[in-house]
C-alpha cells in the first residue's frame, strides 16, 4: 500500500475518533495531558502527522491515538480534514495558545523546585531566647536578607521548653536555645543538635563594690552576697545555681528578672550580685563593672536543635550554616565545645 494511502488512513482514523468521542466541557474529569500538548504542538508546527511522529520518534498511528484521547478528555475537536491531511481547529489553536503559559508556568516552578533544592527559596521558622536573638538570629537574618533574598526566615522569641513544644508540634523548624532542665539529651536520637557558641558568664558587681575588679573575681569570694538571678526555671536560673554550687555555695537569690538588664538594674542600685551572659552585652546600666569569673569560666552553650531529618531541608540547613558563621565572628563568646557545660547531673542538682 503506498505511504500517502496509509497517511491518509491514519487522519481518517484519528479525524473519525474526534468525531466518536466527542465530550463536553460540563465533564467533572477536565484534564489535560501535557504530553498530548506537545503532540499537538509539534503537530501545528510541522504539518503531518509523519512529521511530527518523526520528531518526537514515535509512530505516527501513536501520534494519532494520543491526540484522539486528548480530544475526548477536552470534549472538543482538536483536528479537522483539510484535502489530504488535517489542519488544526480554533479550538486547538486556543488550547495551544493557553498551553504556552502553562509551560511558561511549569519553567517557572521547575527553576524554583531548584532554587529550593539549593536553599535559595522557601520560609524557615526558628525559635530562639531572646539573647539568641540579638547575638545570632538577627545578624543571620540580615546576612540571608542580602545573599537569599527569596528566603523567608521568620523568628519568634520563647524559651527553651516553649521552643521544644512548638518544634515537636511542627510549629518551628529550628530552635536556638541553651541547654534546661528536661531537655533533650545530646544522644536523643529524634533531634539533630549543632553546637554553636559558648556564651561566658561574667560576674556584674555594683561601681562601688569591694571586689570590683576588671581582671576578674573568684565566685566563691561572692557566697555571702545577695544574688539577683532569671527567673526561677529558666535555664540561665538553673545553671547560675549549678555553677555556684560548684564553687562550694548556694546563692542566696532574692531578685528574679526576665530581662538582663532589668538585671543590671538592680545590681547598679546595689541590691545584690549576678551572672550576666556576654551575650547580652552591652547593658544599659553603665554603672555597674563587668569582672570575669577566674578559674573556670561560667558559661552556657547556645546550639540549634531541629527534628532528626529535617536538618536536610536545604532553607534549613543554610540557616543553620548562617548561625554557625555569625557565631564564628563573633569576639565575645567560646567556640563550642571549648568549655564544660553543665552536664544532666548539675542541671538536676540546680533544679532541686
Amino acid at each position: 500500500m503506498p505511504r500517502r494511502v496509509i497517511e491518509q488512513l491514519w487522519i481518517d482514523t484519528t479525524v473519525q475518533s474526534i468525531d466518536d468521542f466527542l465530550m463536553t466541557f460540563n465533564s467533572s474529569d477536565f484534564t489535560i495531558d501535557l504530553r498530548k500538548i506537545r503532540l499537538l504542538r509539534e503537530l501545528s508546527a510541522r504539518g503531518t502527522v509523519t512529521a511530527a511522529a518523526a520528531a518526537l520518534h514515535l509512530t505516527p498511528s501513536a501520534v494519532s491515538q494520543q491526540l484522539a484521547g486528548l480530544s475526548r478528555e477536552l470534549g472538543v475537536p482538536l483536528l479537522e480534514r483539510r484535502g489530504r491531511g488535517v489542519s488544526l481547529t480554533g479550538q486547538a489553536r486556543l488550547l495551544l495558545s493557553h498551553a504556552d503559559a502553562v509551560q511558561e508556568q511549569l519553567e517557572l516552578t521547575r527553576a524554583a523546585l531548584a532554587s529550593w533544592s539549593g536553599g535559595t527559596v522557601g520560609e524557615v521558622r526558628v525559635g530562639s531566647l531572646a539573647t539568641g536573638i540579638a547575638a545570632l538570629v538577627a545578624p543571620a537574618l540580615a546576612r540571608l536578607r542580602d545573599e537569599r533574598p527569596q528566603l523567608v526566615v521568620r523568628a519568634t522569641e520563647l524559651d527553651g521548653d516553649e521552643g521544644l513544644a512548638l518544634l515537636d508540634a511542627g510549629e518551628l523548624d529550628l530552635i536556638v536555645v541553651s541547654d534546661f532542665l528536661g531537655a533533650p539529651t545530646r544522644q536523643d536520637a529524634r533531634y539533630h543538635r549543632v553546637d554553636l557558641i559558648a556564651d561566658v558568664m561574667d560576674v556584674v558587681l555594683p561601681a562601688d563594690h569591694p571586689l570590683a575588679d576588671p581582671n576578674g573575681v573568684r565566685l566563691a569570694d561572692l557566697a555571702g552576697e545577695v544574688w539577683v538571678g532569671a527567673e526561677p526555671g529558666d535555664s540561665c536560673a538553673h545553671i547560675i545555681t549549678g555553677v555556684c554550687a560548684a564553687a562550694g555555695f548556694v546563692p542566696d537569690t532574692r531578685h528574679h528578672c526576665r530581662e538582663w538588664d532589668a538585671v543590671a538594674a538592680l545590681v547598679s542600685a546595689g541590691v545584690g550580685v549576678a551572672l550576666i551572659p556576654r551575650l547580652a552585652f552591652p547593658l544599659r546600666q553603665q554603672d555597674v563593672v563587668v569582672c570575669p569569673v577566674l578559674g573556670q569560666p561560667a558559661s552556657r552553650v547556645l546550639f540549634a536543635l531541629a527534628r532528626a531529618g529535617t536538618q536536610l531541608d536545604p532553607g534549613t540547613a543554610v540557616v543553620v550554616d548562617t548561625l554557625r558563621a555569625v557565631a564564628a565572628e563573633r569576639l565575645d563568646g567560646i567556640a563550642a565545645g571549648a568549655t564544660e557545660p553543665l552536664d544532666d547531673a548539675n542541671l538536676a542538682l540546680a533544679g532541686r
